[in-house]
């Protein structure tokens, strides 16, 4: 008999957490016990976990002590407070937001690619999640990074609302029937109208003209890829897409790989799915192919006609499946298969 492991989610009412709840119901996660857990605006409400529906309890007096595991997707201001509250109960933390990511002593994990490093969590008890456009890429490239090496990644995302959150989602339905219907706009979630938009901003601008969405990209890549000389230029667009962020990705190998070499090691890479066939729609797209769906989708594999050592490539992924809730969820399947034991039933600490 397997092991069953007392789970908790955090930021149970948020779209990634609901889509955590979602996603450890579908892949039958060993569960004995499982709490959904929110700030106290929420507490008492109530969220689906397959055909159940579970109480929401409050963050500031909920008991970290008999939970094994803890996914964590509040918000950075929250996990900075809470994480370290549940690690300290004997806890592993896997964290959703940012809080976490740059720290030496906590591991950054995409189980594709770095799954070696996962061990680095005994040191504080968390693991932390990247960011949803850099886990795509790093899936798709990492194949190729092992395969000839890669010097210099230029990226451009497209980026769909939903990585704001509900607010994201509601300011582009509202934006756009207001718009159909001729009726005036405002924005709030955004600095700009995002309906029928495309917005050059996600985050705040740094002292290096970048914003802070793009130099996670840079920071959390080299991380995760354990290599600080890779070469990271960043370009990330906030657009009119509820689900689904898109990148097209140029980057320079060392050793020279031809775009049929590139396509086939792809095709065999765990978590990445090819669509790439020259004819009209023969690529896959946020909305048709990423969206609820578990892979990273790759299209448009060519050589760069302006670098010798370049190749180019399209990759979209459901952001909130993959770059967030999923990737989150198979760190925990990766624990459990690792041997962790649940606490004895009853713990208290």
């Amino acid at each position: 008999m397997r092991p069953e492991y007392d789970i908790a989610v955090v930021g149970a009412t948020g779209a990634v957490g609901e889509t955590i709840l979602e996603l450890l119901d579908e892949r039958n996660f060993p569960i004995s016990d499982i709490h959904a857990v929110a700030s106290n605006r929420s507490a008492g409400t109530r969220v689906s976990f397959g055909k159940k529906m579970l109480v929401v309890q409050d963050l500031d007096t909920f008991d970290f002590s008999p939970v094994d595991i803890c996914l964590f997707s509040p918000g950075s201001a929250i996990s900075k407070i809470f994480a370290p509250k549940a690690a300290a109960k004997g806890c592993i933390v896997i964290d959703n937001t940012s809080e976490f990511r740059y720290d030496d002593d906590i591991p950054l994990i995409v189980p594709e690619v770095n799954l070696d490093a996962i061990s680095g969590y005994t040191k504080r008890n968390i693991i932390a999640n990247p960011n949803c456009s850099t886990i795509q890429m790093v899936v798709a490239l990492k194949p190729i990074y092992d395969a000839v090496g890669i010097d210099r990644i230029n990226v451009c995302t497209y980026q769909a609302v939903s990585g704001t959150g509900k607010d994201g989602i509601e300011e582009l339905a509202v934006q756009t029937a207001n718009i159909l219907n001729s009726k005036e706009i405002s924005s709030q979630v955004y600095p700009k109208q995002i309906a029928f938009n495309c917005l050059p901003q996600i985050d705040v601008f740094q002292e290096n003209g970048y914003t802070k969405e793009e130099m996670k990209m840079v920071w959390e890549t080299q991380k995760i890829m354990n290599d600080s000389a890779l070469l990271v230029n960043p370009t990330a667009v906030r657009v009119p897409v509820f689900y689904g962020h898109s990148e097209a990705v140029h980057i320079e190998t060392r050793e020279k790989i031809t775009a049929d070499e590139a396509r086939e090691l792809l095709k065999n890479a765990a978590g990445v799915r090819v669509i790439d066939n020259m004819i009209d729609g023969g690529y896959p797209t946020a909305v048709t192919d990423a969206a609820n769906n578990d892979d990273c989708l790759v299209g448009r594999i060519r050589e760069d006609i302006s670098c010798p050592k370049g190749l180019d490539m399209w990759i979209v992924s459901d952001n909130v499946r993959k770059g967030a809730a999923l990737n989150s969820v198979q760190i925990a399947e990766k624990l459990v298969e690792g041997g962790l034991h649940p606490k004895p039933v009853g713990a208290r600490h």
